[in-house]
Formats: C-alpha cells, sequence, structure tokens
C-alpha cells in the first residue's frame, strides 16, 4: 500500500506510520456496515460534516472514519497502542472504570452509552470489565478501532480534542479520497 495524503501531518504530532495506516485499511475493509450507516444521533458524522462533508456513499463515510482515527489516534497518543492513562486526569488515577487507555485514550466506562458497546468487549474481550478492557484496548487492534468507531457514533463529548474543535481543522479530504481508494472493494 502507498500512502500520501494520508501521511499528513497531525498538529506537533509528526506523521502517521505506515503500520498504523495498513491496519486501519485492512480494519476498514472488512468492519460491519452498521458501524458508518447514518443514525440519529449527533455523532461523528455531525461533527466534522463541515471539514468532511457532504457524505455521497458507504464507501466514502467508511473512508471518513478511517481519517477520523487517523487523526484522533495522532492527537490522543501519538499513534501509540500502549499508551495508558491520563496521569493529569485525577478521577482517572483513582477509577479504573475511567482510566483511559489505548492509541484512541477509551476508557471502559464508555461502555454506558449504548449496549451494542458492551457486546462489542464481550465479543472481543470474553467479558465485560475493565479488567479484560484495559489490555484488549492496546494489545487488539481490531477491538480498539471497531470499538473507538462505534463509539464515535454515540457520543464525541468523551473526547476533549473532538467536543473541542481541536482535531477537526487536521482532517483532510485528500486523505478521506485516498483511504476510499485503499479500502474499497477489488474490481
Amino acid at each position: 500500500m502507498n500512502f500520501n495524503a494520508t501521511k499528513a501531518h497531525v498538529l506537533n504530532r509528526g506523521v502517521t506510520p505506515d503500520s498504523f495506516l495498513q491496519e486501519l485499511v485492512l480494519w476498514a475493509k472488512d468492519a460491519p456496515d452498521e458501524i458508518f450507516t447514518p443514525n440519529p444521533h449527533y455523532d461523528i458524522y455531525s461533527s466534522v460534516k463541515p471539514f468532511l462533508g457532504p457524505y455521497t456513499s458507504l464507501l466514502n463515510r467508511k473512508a471518513v472514519m478511517c481519517e477520523v482515527l487517523r487523526v484522533l489516534g495522532g492527537f490522543e497518543s501519538s499513534w501509540n497502542w500502549d499508551e495508558g492513562v491520563d496521569t493529569t486526569n485525577q478521577s482517572s488515577l483513582h477509577n479504573i472504570n475511567g482510566q483511559e487507555t489505548g492509541i484512541f485514550q477509551v476508557s471502559f466506562d464508555s461502555v454506558g452509552f449504548d449496549p451494542s458497546l458492551a457486546e462489542c468487549v464481550n465479543r472481543y474481550c470474553g467479558g465485560v470489565s475493565a479488567k479484560l478492557f484495559i489490555p484488549s484496548m492496546k494489545s487488539n487492534h481490531v477491538f480498539a478501532m471497531e470499538y473507538c468507531a462505534r463509539l464515535l457514533r454515540f457520543n464525541i463529548n468523551w473526547d476533549g480534542p473532538i467536543k473541542r474543535g481541536y482535531m477537526q481543522p487536521w482532517l483532510k479530504r485528500d486523505a478521506v479520497a485516498e483511504f476510499e481508494e485503499l479500502i474499497a472493494p477489488n474490481p
């Protein structure tokens, strides 16, 4: 796979590693369509529409999610799958359910936003607990991408860079177009 537009700089985090982009593309090719279809919530697609919309197809929506995850991974952890708890957040340090973890800095307490999130955790982790969630979010990259994408469809307020609008200016339409080419079904 050749990456060009998807290597765009993200703030002071640098450029996205090829290894992350490869995993993201492979995940998106096989990810369930239900993750990307329109829903009634104010979700990530609502938030980034001024930057990446209008959305033209399911393939385009998948590519938009890839671009969101690319930039979010940079903002949250500089694309470090093993990123741990935010040591500046006192509530996270004293509550295992609220500890941010992994490349997207997602916490276990987010499973409460929708029953489908707990189902996703159970499917990948073999149970629904913070003690299973935290190491799986770091080691099972497919789980981390799917869970974060699903979570972003129900709520974006858990994520500071999205909620405060810091991430959105770093999203690139040409990266979305490149992702579309990379994840399109082979003819």
